[in-house]
């Protein structure tokens, strides 16, 4: 019999089976799933984004 992959919930931290029919996997349980969902919400994660060259002909570099 094969063991279960072993994960860390992303938001507690917390070691849990990885189950197919964990329908808030990553996450331990619904609640979890919820937190990090409420942090996007607020915009306390980020993805960076690199600026890109003004392409306005008057500009001058």
């Amino acid at each position: 019999m094969n063991k279960p992959l072993i994960v860390i919930c992303p938001t507690c931290g917390k070691e849990h089976a990885w189950d197919s029919n964990n329908r808030f996997r990553p996450f331990c349980s619904e609640r979890c799933k919820l937190i990090d969902l409420g942090k996007w919400a607020n915009e306390e994660y980020r993805v960076e984004q690199r600026e890109q060259e003004i392409s306005d002909p008057d500009h001058q570099a």
